[in-house]
């Protein structure tokens, strides 16, 4: 990393420093009303702020971000929505297409896009989104703002507030990741939460022209550009059910009747191409909707319920119905469930990685070994994949191979917390010490705890001594967080 300038390091300093005090004082609660949410965020202009200075802001706070909010631990999740996301701005005006997609635990529909290249999504909004395309257009609208530069040209007609709207638009939404019900009720009516509030605010042609754009970009990623004036009918809709103040969403985004009209009447210059919903996006939201129900049992009959209706032609109802039962411990229900799927769709990773949950939790970890091998060889290095099978090596006590699989997966994928947490655990099994130390440091990194990194890295100097490699390589990372630390004084 290149040392900024004075001026780079000033700026990523006062915006995370500032907005790292002011969201104390909001994060207590954790969420528990479902809100409708959605934050949008451009960037910051380049006379103000160059790419690669909001490119360091960006990344500082998601390490932020990720010390104070729940993030999901889900490969299968992540990998999908990440398609998603690399699928809509692969057809986007974006310049520089080089994101991070952070999938937030949350029941609340909100998505963002903060300036430096960091994509934000509740896994909330998957329950919300009725069809695939309803999903992507949030999504896409999201990436409008960034594509726009929105906030750079906010920022332009408003030099002298650039900083105070900086931090405001990235501490803002840790308040809606983590506040929810009286007490987020109480953070959102402060006098910070109320300014913050009104910066968010983009202008009514800023949100216009996302529409535009974000629906083109659905429409160029094959998508129905109906998705979008649904998504905010359904939104629209929601809002009036809400009596106790105003959802997020319209509290940042003037969302009225005349724009829904407005996406309607956009929508039909397009042609109804639409394609089908993938497999992956039901299976996803009962993979959600089984995360967020309160027992395994609640969802066992919520999935029965929905088979009985449709005869068990939604797989992602049965697939929903054989998580509930695995997490419930009836095993062989839920392998009885899941073998017509297995017999139907045998390349597909979801049902691949439930038979090997199953197979594990049955005290045959070698099976799930075997099945997720065979996989693998048609899908190298798959993420999903890659992870189970490296959970279930250790289950078997082949701990030097799992630690092989997740030392690739860890150059592959050197921004995922959850591959730096299980090669720490990996590398302990395999008796690689200073290792551990190592993985455990680009944990405690990508999750804001600098102090508690550097005195990883710390414990594996001290066993490194002696190999001169190692020793450098280590030196070199704590280089780096000393930098970091430097650029947002924490």
């Amino acid at each position: 990393m290149l040392k900024p300038a004075p001026r780079s390091r000033g700026f990523v300093r006062a915006a995370l420093v500032c907005g790292f005090a002011v969201l104390c004082c909001h994060v207590a609660a954790p969420a528990t009303a479902v809100d409708i949410a959605l934050p949008e965020l451009g960037d910051t202009s380049s006379a103000y702020v160059s790419p690669q200075q909001e490119r360091r802001i960006g990344q500082a706070w998601l390490r932020m971000f990720r010390s104070q909010v729940r993030t999901v631990s889900d490969p299968l999740l992540e990998d999908y929505l990440e398609h998603v996301v690399f699928d809509l701005a692969a057809h986007s005006q974006l310049s520089d297409a080089h994101l991070t997609v952070v999938v937030v635990d949350n029941p609340t529909i909100n998505a963002f896009a903060v300036p430096g290249g960091v994509v934000g999504i509740h896994d909330g909004l998957l329950l919300y989104a009725k069809h695939e395309d309803e999903l992507a257009s949030v999504i896409g609208h999201e990436l409008a703002h960034l594509s726009q530069r929105h906030f750079a040209r906010s920022v332009e007609e408003a030099k002298r507030n650039a900083v105070p709207n900086m931090l405001a638009l990235l501490t803002s939404l840790v308040i809606a990741a983590t506040a929810g019900g009286d007490a987020g009720m109480a953070a959102i009516t402060t006098s910070q939460a109320a300014i913050q509030q009104q910066q968010l605010r983009f202008s009514r042609s800023h949100e216009r022209e996302a529409d535009r754009i974000g629906m083109l970009t659905l429409v160029n990623a094959g998508y129905d550009a109906n998705g979008m004036p649904r998504m905010f009918s359904r939104m629209l809709e929601s809002m009036r059910y809400n009596t106790r103040r105003p959802p997020e969403f319209l509290l940042s985004h003037p969302v009225t009747e005349s724009r829904v009209a407005d996406a309607q009447n956009r929508a039909r210059n397009y042609p109804d191409q639409g394609r089908q919903d993938s497999e992956d996006f039901g299976l996803m939201q009962a993979r959600v909707q089984v995360g967020f129900d309160e027992t395994p049992g609640y969802s066992i009959k919520r999935f029965r319920a929905e088979i009985e209706k449709d005869g068990g032609l939604a797989i992602g109802n049965v697939y929903g119905l054989v998580l509930a039962l695995t997490r419930a411990n009836e095993l062989e229900a839920a392998r009885n469930e899941l073998s017509p799927l297995l017999k139907n769709y045998p390349g597909n990773i979801a049902f691949t990685l439930a038979a090997s949950d199953i197979d594990v939790a049955s005290g045959r970890a070698a099976d799930a070994v075997s099945r997720l091998r065979k996989l693998l060889a048609l899908n190298p290095d798959n993420r999903p994949l890659s992870m189970s099978y490296a959970d279930a090596l250790l289950k078997t006590g082949d701990a030097k191979t799992a630690e092989r699989v997740l030392v690739s997966q860890s150059k592959l994928h050197p921004d995922d917390p959850q591959v730096w947490y299980a090669l720490a655990e990996t590398h302990g099994l395999a008796g690689n010490i200073v290792d551990v130390h190592r993985a455990r440091a680009e944990y405690f990194i990508l999750n804001g705890a600098l102090d508690r990194a550097e005195r990883q890295l710390g414990y594996a100097l001290d066993l490194a001594d002696g190999n001169f490699h190692t020793s450098a390589s280590v030196q070199a990372r704590i280089a780096d967080i000393q930098e970091m630390r430097q650029e947002i004084d924490l």
